[in-house]
């Protein structure tokens, strides 16, 4: 079945203008209208699901959702259509789709590589890309960022599974992340009424309609957290956690399970994302017909540090995880 025709060119005319040629390297061709629209609302959604012009097939498991939204990037490298490809990632839209289709995905820094010409999301977490356990990071949280005593009841009472002391890390680039897009974009999302796709459209208004909340109280935090995880880790320490909370959710799966599962997973894309440190997907293989990754975090300007790390240790944790899966395929045939 072809994909749906996508939004009348009509809908996206008011896009911002532009820059001149002389401020853009000469490789960059600016989008078009609709072009430009498709990338700015994408990478309001890690699934990479796409209404307007179909969603790119996962290569690594076809019925699977990609990740997003940088999932073209991805599909492109995973089908081994280019050697690298660049997405942009404000809260995961870089590692999520790396770890979604089985390739290495880079954060970089925040600041580290320019932003200069990408249309916002928001300034305070944007990146442009290459494409410990939780309970006890949590607790590491929840003694050494003071602020998150402020926040943390009303996560602790949650039915749902998730670490509290992370849910209020998410909670804080989220709310954060929402009073950005909305400076930015607000009026723009008023005025032309864009047709944005399910899950987008929501989101995209819950946004412009918050309340911007206790923005010191979130300021505090994010400096604190930094600061927190600057001591836990240093210079030359390497953070190491599930880039994702599972599997990637099948493709059309069921909107109560994809939100649960998309707020534990920033729960965990949070770490990097709140505190501006580079973070670094690793694949390491394919377990029940599904991609397995695993993220290395470092501090913030320790881009080449990580990046050596993860070449000496790229061996050895393949091995291991294929030892992993041997016991583990051992002992259930027992």
């Amino acid at each position: 079945m072809p994909p749906p025709a996508p939004p009348p060119p009509s809908s996206w005319r008011r896009w911002p203008p532009a820059p001149s040629a002389s401020a853009r390297p000469s490789w960059m061709r600016w989008p078009t209208a609709d072009e430009a629209t498709e990338i700015q609302f994408n990478f309001h959604s890690i699934n990479g699901e796409n209404a307007h012009y179909g969603t790119p097939t996962n290569p690594c498991a076809p019925d699977r959702v990609p990740g997003g939204s940088s999932s073209g990037s991805a599909v492109a490298v995973a089908a081994k259509l280019v050697d690298f490809a660049l997405g942009t990632d404000t809260g995961g839209s870089v590692r999520v789709p790396a770890a979604y289709c089985g390739i290495f995905g880079l954060r970089p820094s925040h600041g580290l590589v320019s932003t200069e010409n990408v249309i916002p999301m928001s300034q305070m977490f944007d990146t442009v890309d290459d494409a410990v356990d939780n309970r006890n990071l949590g607790e590491f949280v929840s003694a050494n960022v003071p602020t998150v005593g402020k926040f943390i009841s009303d996560f602790s009472r949650s039915e749902a599974p998730s670490v509290p002391a992370l849910s209020v890390i998410s909670y804080v680039m989220r709310c954060l992340q929402r009073s950005e897009f909305k400076a930015n974009h607000g009026e723009w999302v008023k005025t032309v009424k864009p047709n944005l796709g399910p899950g987008i459209r929501e989101r995209v208004h819950e946004a412009i309609a918050s309340e911007d909340g206790p923005m010191e109280d979130f300021h505090v935090l994010k400096t604190e957290f930094k600061s927190a995880l600057s001591a836990l880790i240093k210079d030359d320490g390497i953070l190491a956690i599930p880039t994702v909370p599972g599997s990637p959710p099948k493709l059309r799966m069921e909107a109560v399970a994809l939100e649960n599962f998309r707020a534990r997973a920033f729960s965990l894309l949070s770490i990097a994302g709140l505190s501006g440190f580079c973070q670094l997907s690793i694949p390491l293989g394919v377990r029940h017909g599904v991609p397995v990754s695993v993220s290395l975090v470092a501090c913030h300007g320790a881009d080449r540090f990580l990046l050596s790390v993860a070449q000496e240790l790229y061996g050895t944790l393949k091995q291991e995880t294929k030892k992993a899966w041997s016991w583990s395929s051992s002992d259930s045939s027992l």
